[in-house]
Order: C-alpha cells, then structure tokens, then sequence
C-alpha cells in the first residue's frame, strides 16, 4: 500500500463520487481480512485509519501477565512495560503488528477494497435514481442484444425493452435518445433502471418541456392515451381564462406539437380540451367527428353517444383508433351508434314500452329519455321514481312496474324455451352462428336486427336481408342458401 493513503482515498472518491467515510471502512475491512489469512483467529485484532500518518493500522489485543502460556493472547508485563510505562497485570494491551501480508494477502485486500467500492456506486447509483420514477431522461444507445437497449445514462445504465420501444423506430449505437423512466428495482447486481417511450407519461413529459406554462402551472395536462407510433390524444385544462390550453400547446404555426411529434417520430397527436362536464368531455375526446347526442349512465361509466350516418366511421376511426383512445382518455366506456341504427332501435324500444300498462306515445318517449332501454330495466325502477317521472299517481306507477316484472319473465321464459327447443332437436331454432359463412361481426348484426335463429333467416327475403347493414344482396343470398343446407345437414 502506498506511505500515504490520503490522496488516494480523495482520488477515488472523487473519481467515484463515493463518501471518504466509505472507502476508510473498506480499507479497514480489506487489512482485516487478510490479516485473518496471515495471523489466524487467535486473539482480539482492530484496524484502525491514521488521518494523520495516512496509513491503516493493525492491532492485536493481548492480556498483560506474569507468565506468558498464550503468546497469541498473552505478553508478559516486562514486554508491555517496553509499549507502555503504565502497563499493569490484568491489562489488555494493543500490540501493532506488521501489515504487509506478502502476495496473497496483498490480492484479497484489493478483492474486499473492488467489492466495498462497487457496491458504494451501486448503492450511490440507486439513491439517484430511485426517487427520479416518472422523470424524463436522456441518455446514449450502448448496445442491442435481443431487441432491447441498453442505454447509458450518467453513471448508470438503464434498459428500454423492445416492448417499451416505438413500434418501427430504429436506433444507432452512438445516439441520444429521450426515454420515460418507468421503475427503478434493486437487486444484488445493482439498481436497474427500465425506460419507456411508449407511457404517456412519456408524451406528458414532453409536452411540460416544450411548453413553458403548463411548468408554471397555468395549464395542466389532465390525461394522455396512446397507441405508439401511430396516434395520441390529451386532454388541457387552464387556470387563466386569458391562456387558451390547446393554442398554447400547439404554439406558434404548430412549432411545439411538431417538436414533440418529431421526438415521437411522426404520431399523430390531438389536443383537445378538458371540461368538468364529462358529455362535453366525450365528446370533445372523439373529435373531430361531431356528436349529435349522448346517453349517460354514470353508474357503470358507460356513455351511448350518437352520430350522424355520415360521421360514423369518422368518430369509430380507422380499427376503432379514435374511440379506442378516447375511452381510454376519458375513463368512459363509449358505445358510438348511427342516427338510423338508433333510430330503429328506439322504435323497437318505445314500441315494447306501449304494451305496459298506462303507457301510450308519451309516456314511451318519456321513458326513453330518461335513460330505460328495457322492459327489465322499468322492472328494476321504484315506483314513487317513475311516478315522478311520468308524472302518474303511485298506484299507477305501482302497476306499471308490476306489467314490467311480469312481461320481462315472460321474455326470459321465452329465451329459455328456444334454447331447450334448440338442444332438443329442432335445428331451426339454432342461433345464426352455427350456420357455415356466419362469423362474430355477421352474427351481431344479424342479432341485433332480430335474426337471431336458422329460422329467421329461412324465413326472410333477400331484399330485407340486404337492407340491413354490411349485409349485400350477394351476402343476402348466401345466408339463405346456408340456412337450407344447414336445416338439411341436420335432418339428413
């Protein structure tokens, strides 16, 4: 070891950006070791660090006697006299020993000194990191080994995994990149940090960096949805009716979104704003298609929104992207249906309310638009509510319901029946999609238009089959032709 060890203990600190206290302990644990290797077990050794000469000291304890049968634990008072004037019998008396340990005790000093001093970073490298979750980060592309990076960040190394990695994206050895931190867990290899730049945390991030007023507080950034690579939506709220949150974070001709799509490297981002009203939230989030109407039922979080023909496809986006995502903004579940397709629905609808009780054209509407959707739905209601509602006397109400509960049963009666019938033999009465050419999507439409069984289908034409939608004349032919074979194959 070197005379001096105080200027090595501040290089390697400062080197390392490790606490001088901690490399002293490792220095001290090291010269234990290997002392234990050249002096054995036998009595009582303490090292210490002289701050003033440099050096690591090593001390073996032994008792002061009369007559030395131990001189492993013992040293004889005339001896001790020698290391201290003041030296009496019964004394525990610390004698310096030599720290040179030759070659091998030289290598595990410098094992145990690698080992303190690594785990020292380690532990520096987590205490950095592990309350920095949810931070944005930049760091330089390492290497790739099975389609995730390692990226360094500093001094430490984090993993952004293929799955956190934007879909198409492709990456250089050598370059800057921008990630999410994600966790930080630690275990005996060390800290490991994993990165993401698929979270939204990540395109929140983004926009707190482009855009000065949401770091002073005057916008915030209510919620983000994702789907990487391809599309995003945020919601905007401002505290000053003076900042507009969407022109503020689209910045001057597009300048801030650009330079967040540009690290996204092309998704398409909207901005759209937060309201405390959720209808006019959901609505806002499906744009830009326009809303005609919405049904809430808050209980389950579930809005039925309405659109016109024309902007069906526009508000369900290309593979359901736009409504996807605006459910996901929102915490809605959204139900998106067609002017005409609602407009049969509720026909069907406010017909079945007319078989009730006290029911007529008005009350039917009134029903509707309150929310009921089904004669089991009127069941479930309490009567003073719908007395309320319909503006009825309580006996009436009382009643109506009762009608509700009854014609409901009469309707699940009439299910079970169909069913039993279908597994006792009547292969007319199976549903549609056993029918060879009739998948899932088929299946709804043909179901929610009322055909529901291979007898249904027998017994419509082709011009009705086709006016239904997705359903061609060509398709329309099909159905029918496979509703007779399918009856043959059955009784064959």
């Amino acid at each position: 070891m070197p005379s001096n060890l105080n200027y090595v203990i501040d290089q390697v600190g400062k080197d390392k950006g490790i606490d001088r206290k901690v490399i002293i302990e490792a220095l001290e644990q090291a010269v234990l070791t290997a002392s234990r290797k050249k002096y054995g077990h036998q009595g009582e050794i303490e090292v210490h660090f002289n701050e003033e000469a440099g050096e690591v000291e090593l001390f073996q304890f032994k008792q002061v006697v009369e007559e030395v049968t131990n001189p492993s634990t013992e040293i004889s008072l005339e001896e001790a006299k020698e290391l201290d004037s003041e030296a009496q019998i019964g004394d525990s008396l610390g004698v310096k020993l030599n720290t040179d340990f030759g070659r091998i005790g030289a290598q595990t000093a410098k094992q145990v000194i690698i080992q303190k001093v690594r785990d020292a970073e380690r532990e520096n490298v987590y205490n950095e990191f592990k309350d920095r979750k949810g931070d944005l980060v930049s760091g330089t592309v390492q290497r790739m080994e099975k389609g995730n990076l390692y990226i360094s960040i500093g001094r430490a190394e984090a993993f952004l995994l293929s799955k956190e990695q934007i879909p198409g994206e492709s990456y250089r050895q050598g370059e800057r990149l921008r990630a999410y931190i994600l966790d930080i867990q630690k275990n005996s290899k060390g800290p490991q940090i994993f990165l993401s730049r698929t979270h939204p945390g990540f395109l929140i991030k983004l926009f707190e960096m482009e855009v000065p007023e949401i770091s002073e507080g005057v916008i915030k950034i209510i919620s983000a949805a994702r789907e990487p690579g391809e599309r995003a939506k945020i919601s905007v709220y401002s505290s000053s009716r003076d900042v507009d949150p969407v022109g503020a974070c689209v910045g001057m001709r597009g300048s801030r979104v650009q330079n967040v799509v540009q690290e996204l490297r092309g998704e398409r981002i909207d901005i759209i704003p937060w309201s405390q009203d959720q209808a006019k939230y959901v609505c806002n989030a499906l744009a830009p298609a326009k809303i005609s109407r919405v049904y809430i039922d808050e209980e389950n979080r579930h809005m039925e929104v309405v659109v016109a023909d024309d902007q069906l496809s526009l508000s369900i986006g290309k593979k359901g992207q736009n409504v996807r995502l605006g459910s996901k903004l929102t915490g809605w579940k959204i139900d998106i249906k067609s002017e005409s397709r609602m407009e049969k629905i509720s026909s069907e609808i406010l017909e079945k309310f007319k078989g009730l009780p006290h029911i007529g054209d008005v009350a039917s509407r009134i029903l509707y638009n309150e929310g009921f959707r089904s004669i089991k739905e009127v069941g479930e209601v309490d009567p003073e509510e719908l007395a309320r509602v319909l503006g009825l006397e309580k006996e009436k109400a009382m009643e109506i319901v009762e009608g509700a509960i009854q014609m409901s049963q009469r309707e699940e009666g009439k299910e079970v029946g169909q069913e039993a019938l279908s597994t006792t033999g009547d292969p007319a009465l199976d549903p549609v999609d056993r029918m060879e050419g009739v998948g899932e999507k088929t299946a709804q439409i043909l179901g929610a238009n009322g055909f529901k069984t291979v007898r249904d289908i027998l017994e419509a034409n082709v011009e009705k089959l086709s006016a239904l939608p997705g359903i061609g004349i060509k398709k329309a032919e099909k159905l029918i032709q496979s509703a007779k074979h399918y009856i043959e194959g059955k009784r064959a």
